[in-house]
């Protein structure tokens, strides 16, 4: 596995801060070369999934780890980015919830317990499944996607290495294969941050296909705080050409920047 293969820097200890800084720094910037390799199968993933949404199913990440984390991360921003209900996309994370801040040994080595985990959200066959792994060998996201392919759900995968366990397992694997770590094996680094350009491509591309997107709008955010209320003014002040006061009281009356445009259309 190239996650796991030598770092090229060596005696981490002795480099100054600026050195570490830069050395790290260097090996990032290959991340988006990489990811740009694997946009064909990214594609046939976003295009499956589409298709299982559009016809009522959801879309659940299993992982464990950093993986795990990152897919909890991409389904927890989607309510408030495209304004779907919580349980439209489930990020799923070996060891529970209490994994996500703090380390449960030993959950990611168990093959049987993601399916049972999902079990308890009724995936179905009209669903998606994604797992995450950047080893690419996890027990616990091989046997998840395993058992939900054997029940008809449609699979798919984020790894960083070729030829995987968990890429076999599923129908639309996407293989990013980030090489040595600038820390040896610490797949937080590179690996990481591939996947989560992964995922922002994944649920991005998935909700403008499926129209909650309007223009380069988030249309259908949240207006959960100042900060999106007063993003929302601007949209319909740009979008219509009016002054912030009556933006603001467009947004009071209809709630979402979606309906304000649809009043005023």
């Amino acid at each position: 596995m190239t996650t796991e293969s030598p770092s090229e820097y060596n005696h981490l200890e002795t480099l100054p801060t600026a050195a570490i800084l830069a050395g790290m720094n260097r090996l990032d910037h290959t991340v988006p070369d990489t990811v740009a390799r694997a946009l064909p199968q990214l594609e046939r993933l976003v295009e499956a999934t589409v298709a299982r949404l559009r016809a009522g199913g959801r879309l659940f990440y299993i992982g464990a780890g950093t993986s795990g984390r990152l897919g909890v991360v991409d389904a927890s921003e989607c309510p408030p980015t495209f304004g779907v209900p919580a349980e439209l996309v489930v990020g799923i994370m070996a060891g529970g919830d209490g994994a996500i801040r703090v380390a449960v040994e030993g959950a990611e080595d168990d093959a049987k317990q993601a399916w049972l985990d999902l079990q308890t959200h009724r995936i179905g066959a009209g669903d998606v499944l994604v797992g995450i792994a950047a080893s690419g060998r996890t027990p616990y996201v091989v046997g998840g996607l395993r058992a939900a392919r054997a029940a008809g759900v449609a699979t798919g995968c984020v790894v960083c290495n070729a030829g995987s366990a968990v890429a076999a397992a599923a129908e639309f694997p996407v293989e990013v294969v980030t090489g040595p770590e600038f820390l040896t094996g610490s797949t937080r680094l590179k690996a990481g941050s591939a996947q989560k350009m992964v995922l922002n491509m994944l649920t991005t591309a998935t909700f403008v296909r499926l129209g909650y997107v309007q223009g380069n709008k988030m249309v259908d955010m949240k207006l959960s705080n100042v900060k999106l209320v007063a993003r929302g003014e601007r949209m319909l002040m740009d979008e219509l050409g009016i002054g912030q006061a009556e933006a603001a009281d467009l947004l009071k009356q209809h709630g979402s920047v979606r309906a304000a445009l649809a009043a005023r259309a």
